[in-house]
């Protein structure tokens, strides 16, 4: 490895993209993101060219910087994460037959229901759980309702596809984490036949697939020429954006777990084995080195902090730090509905009247906490392993007071890294192959912790009461009737 190389990492999420310039030693030199016009059908579908031009303007934006232009000819490799389940139909041309159908799209619910019915009947070993923001529902769905443009179909390609496609000109090809719910059998490494025996979704609409990091191809040229970077530009291989932030995060080795608050709550692990879920709330993605990647994501998270508390948040924060723990009972849940660590689609959030915004805030937050240790007392019971410590990342772990809250309601310590947004895990699933041996070897070398915080007695015994609490009234209105907790 030259002693100065740098990895540039792209996120294109919901609301907008963001890309980052990191060297080899987890330096972050600089990032851009740029946010999507948002409409009223942007959780149901997206323009993947209006994704790939607000990356480029990024990509054009960082790179011209004038400080860093002594880096240019040292940058070795891009990737690219998004959004997991948001599928694009293209044709021969590479031109999208359809928007983005995104993940957060509900239309797709008969679709989910014959998938998982011919997954547990034809390959019960495989995954099973498809639900609406599934890849696989959505290819079906597709094909159900524009029966007139599959004639044109090239291939069915997932958010972090077309980007890559973009960069390298290869459009065939997806990774282990963004097959994984359009079907793939991350176990045998294969498509099973159902897919196409029984749901009619041709094999060769089915990319290709490879484990995240794999070097797929050279920048296209005339993109090099155009950014002012070197033609032997590696692309690799993508990721999802839950799995990137787990990498961010520096979850990389067995026995690793990270919990990514942003929209949703998202946890995920390194297992040696993978962990059977008989309730299907808990799923597993293939490790790029070949180990497992158990986790699920939540319909709780964050977003309930942007849509009901839009103003000065920092401010809040510090408000809520001195009045925690709260006695107050909250589940911010905005959607219908929750699929991870339980299923329970009659669920709704609830809070008690009357609170000021500090009290309800804090409240809120708890209430994520209790559903974040909810999940890993489910983790423990299927995996017969403790869990010692929890990596973090996503928008929640910028609170100090969060951190705090989930530490002494988890009884673990919380350690944030200083850089842990999805871009920088693509960045460094850039060097993972390129640069470094695997993934670990990346990690170890591009993460820096920037803080951790532990649990104090005193608070944490009194969180475990209101967990308790919490626990029973989730049982008592219904939401609850498995993975029973002492």
């Amino acid at each position: 490895m030259h002693p100065a190389s740098y990895f540039i990492g792209i996120d294109v999420g919901t609301q907008g993209a963001r890309v980052a310039l990191m060297d080899a030693a987890g330096h972050l030199l600089g990032s851009r993101e740029k946010s999507f016009p948002l409409q009223e059908k942007t959780r149901e579908e997206q323009s993947p060219g209006g994704w790939w031009s607000a990356c480029l303007d990024c990509l054009q934006s960082l790179l011209h910087e004038s400080p860093l232009q002594a880096c240019l000819p040292f940058i070795r490799a891009i990737a690219v994460t998004s959004t997991s389940g948001t599928v694009i139909p293209v044709d021969h041309r590479h031109r999208p037959l359809h928007n983005a159908i995104m993940y957060s799209d509900g239309r797709q619910v008969n679709a989910a229901v014959t998938c998982r019915e011919a997954a547990v009947r034809y390959n019960p070993n495989g995954y099973t759980s498809f639900n609406t923001s599934s890849g696989l529902p959505k290819m079906l769905w597709f094909a159900q309702n524009f029966s007139g443009e599959m004639e044109n179909l090239y291939k069915f390609i997932h958010a972090a596809d077309f980007i890559t496609g973009q960069l390298c000109g290869r459009f065939d090809i997806t990774d282990w984490t963004n097959a994984l719910k359009s079907g793939y059998d991350v176990r045998q490494r294969t498509w099973p036949a159902y897919i196409w025996q029984q749901l009619k979704i041709q094999r060769e609409w089915l990319p290709e697939v490879v484990p995240s990091g794999t070097p797929l191809g050279k920048i296209r040229p005339e993109l090099a020429a155009r950014l002012g970077l070197p033609p032997e530009v590696e692309i690799v291989a993508g990721m999802t954006d839950g799995c990137a932030s787990q990498i961010a995060a520096g979850a990389v080795n067995p026995g690793d777990w990270n919990t990514t608050i942003g929209t949703t709550l998202v946890i995920k692990g390194v297992t040696t084995k993978e962990i059977s879920d008989p309730n299907g709330v808990l799923y597993c993605h293939r490790h790029p080195e070949g180990f497992w990647m158990p986790g699920g994501a939540s319909n709780t998270g964050a977003d309930w902090v942007t849509k009901r508390f839009p103003g000065d948040l920092a401010m809040l924060d510090q408000q809520a730090m001195p009045i925690i723990p709260t006695p107050h009972l909250s589940w911010p849940l905005l959607q219908p509905g929750e699929r991870f660590p339980f299923k329970a689609p009659q669920a709704r959030g609830f809070e008690p009247e009357g609170l000021s915004a500090v009290e309800s805030f804090a409240a809120g937050m708890e209430g994520v906490a209790y559903i974040e240790r909810y999940a890993y007392e489910m983790i423990r019971q299927l995996s017969g392993e403790a869990v010692k410590m929890v990596y973090t990342a996503g928008g929640a772990s910028n609170s100090h007071t969060w951190l705090t809250i989930r530490s002494n309601v988890l009884n673990l310590p919380i350690v944030k890294m200083k850089h842990v947004t999805g871009a920088t895990g693509a960045a460094i699933l850039a060097a993972s192959k390129t640069a470094f041996t695997n993934i670990m070897e990346a990690a170890a070398a591009m993460t820096q912790v920037a803080e951790k915080v532990l649990p104090s007695p005193a608070m944490a015994a009194a969180y475990d009461s209101h967990y308790r609490n919490f626990i029973q009234l989730l049982k008592e209105k219904g939401y609850l009737s498995s993975y029973e907790h002492t």
